[in-house]
């Protein structure tokens, strides 16, 4: 074992049996971890940019906590840091990661955007990373292994034609995929409606892709709507995808952020935290304030980590 994979500060992750409670604090551990970010750049302490989920968690929490992590296949995008850490909750190496540090999750050397832990893979190239989630299905479909391959879209990636190529082929050869695009409804600073012609829902399903479509930040019903896809998927091979709406709560990397204040306001009242806080009352804070410290730890610890030799 290698010294990177004994660093040991990480987060639970959550399956499907996890209680409302335990979905709450990971998506906690997330929150804290992306708004750290923002603090860390504006401080000089991480090595190039930085693209967060904040509001999207439900979205990492919910998918990911419905798969076979042994097995199924991760393939993100840009803003994956929520996906990343649903998957293994690794805080710290996350962490050595953007810091460009030698015990990150790829050396330092990847950053934000590029990370590859066991079945975990991200990139930044949208639309790039369906082709090459389908033939990572069309490998374990020839395996005979069941696994499912996800890979996250953005609305902003339903303009590149490698999402279509992809989409058909993994309908022409039945393929394990399960497709989730994340309508956050904007694409850097352009609003949905004005580069997405049409519904999103009729491109899959133009190519025989079953599809379903969820307005909801609540994790539980998101993991529930997972849940189902997934084993529809395993039982015969045939590719799924879930259209997911949510809110992007943050700027887009950073500072650059030229939406209505209101709107974002408004946003806020459907923020996928506040939703399960409600529902668990005084609960949430006990699972909150556990995370937090873990989130804190595990930066103390990698802002403390040694650096590459020049």
């Amino acid at each position: 074992m290698n010294a990177a994979a004994k660093i040991g500060i990480t987060v639970p992750t959550c399956d499907r049996s996890s209680s409302d409670g335990q979905l709450y604090g990971l998506m906690a551990a997330i929150r804290g971890f992306e708004e750290s970010l923002l603090a860390m750049f504006d401080k000089g302490l991480l090595v190039g940019t930085t693209h967060t989920c904040l509001g999207q968690e439900a979205t990492a929490v919910g998918v990911l906590s419905a798969l076979d992590l042994t097995t199924d296949i991760v393939f993100s995008n840009h803003r994956g840091h929520g996906h990343f850490l649903a998957y293994c909750g690794q805080l710290e190496r996350l962490y050595l990661e953007v810091m460009g540090k030698p015990d990150g999750v790829v050396g330092g050397r990847g950053g934000s955007q590029h990370l590859y832990h066991h079945n975990f893979y991200s990139n930044g190239v949208q639309g790039g990373i369906t082709p090459v989630t389908a033939g990572m299905a069309l490998a374990e479909k020839i395996r005979g292994s069941k696994a499912v391959a996800v890979v996250f879209l953005g609305d902003g990636t339903l303009g590149e034609g490698a999402v279509y190529e992809s989409m058909n082929l993994a309908s022409l050869w039945e393929l394990p995929v399960l497709f989730v695009i994340e309508n956050n409804h904007y694409a850097q600073s352009t609003p949905f409606q004005l580069q997405v012609a049409g519904a999103i829902g009729a491109r899959p399903a133009a190519f025989d892709i079953e599809t379903t479509e969820h307005k909801t930040t609540d994790v539980r019903l998101l993991r529930e709507a997972a849940t189902a896809a997934v084993d529809r998927i395993r039982g015969d091979s045939r590719p799924r995808c879930l259209i997911i709406e949510d809110y992007r709560l943050g700027p887009h990397s950073k500072g650059d952020d030229n939406r209505d204040e209101s709107e974002i306001k408004a946003a806020w009242e459907l923020d996928p935290l506040k939703v399960l806080a409600d529902e668990l009352g005084g609960g949430s804070a006990e699972f909150g304030a556990a995370s937090a410290a873990m989130v804190e730890s595990a930066r103390e610890k990698a802002l403390a980590a040694p650096v590459y030799e020049a």
